[in-house]
């Protein structure tokens, strides 16, 4: 038996841009930046006080009134999936338990993979409790066990457990079918993907809900990165540039909050309901690199092995790729380090493909980045136009990639997506236009 094909019928992404898959492109293709000066919590002591951050954000109205009292315990993470979740349903035209009518979908085919992130616990909630178990002006492990653990809520801990963010989807939505989690760092969004397209296509499933979510925008998120050397420490006063991937500029990435949600479906159940289509979801790749856990030394994590094994999924040559939406962090080693992987695996044609990424106006969104730049390029293959990569301006010679300064309407036929995260994962995307 054949395997079936697999497209993106459904697109839902959260971003400081805005709601919406529409809103986000457009912003890119007027280089609009959602990054500003953090207001979220007192940032005055990090060296980067800059942020991609979501504003006036709940999922309290994206969610069935009977399910709203479960927003409580969910950490921002999982408000994000929830909220990208419910979009890109909508946007499908599938009913689901989550969306009012009468079902559509067998729940028991319907499956969902989610990337997810380290979800930081609230500092405010988590310093009451520990405060209870302090002895002497020192912290008490004794004393945390027999009385400061008592002083969390009951439900503390189910409001920062990475499975969480499909957990809430899945019982929002009645998504009986194949589910998981994948925590691997801004790779997670490409490899959940690749997983729901690969369950649909050996016929485990009709549809899922796949992609990614992650808020790094908190004090402890903010501080890791800061650690790691990762932020970009030089832009506080002009947050707009503070994310500029592949410029001779760029100076380092800062941290984002938000994500994306696709919904996948098997080709002849979305044509047979006249749905709409963005794109094929045609080649997945993946790799490792064991020296990626060395996250004071960028790899690419194997890159370029993940986009050859994509590439020969798909069944094509570099030569017929016309876009990479790439990870593109805009840390100067970690764009020279996708850049020399990219021209291993497309040879001459890294240095003339259009390469961008939503990274430049959005920061970087880590377990979110990978599906809201596949939204993006599936979006571009049913406008036939490719983004400019916001921020940038001047090619850093080291990377010698096409980062296009402004628009470009052309014919595109397949967008190559890459990501690479610390920890030394990769994963690569091929979507390819659909014609009916």
């Amino acid at each position: 038996m054949s395997a079936r094909r697999v497209v993106i019928s459904g697109v839902g992404v959260v971003t400081p841009v805005g709601l919406g898959i529409e809103e986000l492109f457009d912003a890119l293709l007027t280089k609009r930046s959602g990054i500003k000066r953090i207001d979220r919590f007192d940032a005055s002591t990090f060296p980067c006080r800059v942020a991609g951050q979501l504003d006036d954000f709940s999922a309290r109205r994206f969610v069935p009134k009977t399910y709203r009292k479960a927003v409580k315990v969910m950490a921002r993470d999982i408000e994000i999936a929830v909220v990208a979740a419910d979009l890109a349903v909508r946007d499908s035209g599938i009913v689901t338990a989550g969306v009012e009518g009468e079902p559509t979908i067998d729940p028991d085919r319907l499956g969902c993979n989610i990337g997810a992130g380290m979800i930081c616990a609230d500092l405010d909630e988590l310093g009451l409790a520990v405060n209870t178990a302090v002895t002497d002006g020192r912290f008490d492990i004794e004393r945390w066990g027999a009385e400061g653990m008592q002083n969390l809520t009951p439900l503390w801990l189910l409001k920062y457990l990475p499975n969480m963010l499909a957990c809430h989807v899945t019982i929002i939505h009645a998504a009986k079918g194949p589910s998981n989690t994948i925590t691997c760092c801004e790779a997670s969004g490409h490899l959940a993907v690749g997983e729901a397209a690969r369950t649909i296509a050996r016929g485990g499933a009709d549809a899922a809900i796949a992609g990614g979510a992650e808020s790094k925008l908190n004090p402890m998120g903010l501080l890791r990165h800061s650690l790691l050397g990762r932020l970009n420490t030089g832009a506080n006063d002009a947050p707009e540039g503070a994310c500029r991937p592949f410029d001779v500029a760029h100076a380092g990435t800062v941290v984002g909050e938000g994500g994306g949600l696709l919904v996948l479906e098997d080709l002849d159940r979305a044509a047979g309901r006249g749905a709409r289509v963005y794109a094929e979801v045609a080649g997945v790749g993946a790799a490792c690199d064991p020296a990626g856990v060395d996250y004071l030394k960028p790899t690419s994590g194997g890159l370029a092995r993940a986009v050859g094994a994509a590439l020969d999924d798909a069944g094509i040559a570099p030569g017929d790729v016309d876009i990479v939406m790439s990870c593109a962090t805009g840390v100067p080693a970690e764009d020279v380090a996708e850049a020399d992987a990219l021209r291993e695996a497309l040879g001459e044609r890294a240095e003339t493909v259009p390469v961008t990424s939503p990274a430049g106006a959005v920061g970087n969104l880590f377990a979110g980045a990978g599906a809201v730049a596949q939204a993006v390029g599936a979006l571009a293959l049913h406008r036939q136009t490719v983004p400019p990569g916001v921020g940038f301006e001047t090619p850093d010679p080291a990377c010698r990639l096409n980062v296009p300064a402004a628009p470009i309407e052309t014919e595109l036929n397949h967008v190559l997506c890459t990501a690479f995260g610390l920890g030394g994962q990769s994963a690569a995307i091929v979507l390819k236009r659909y014609a009916p």
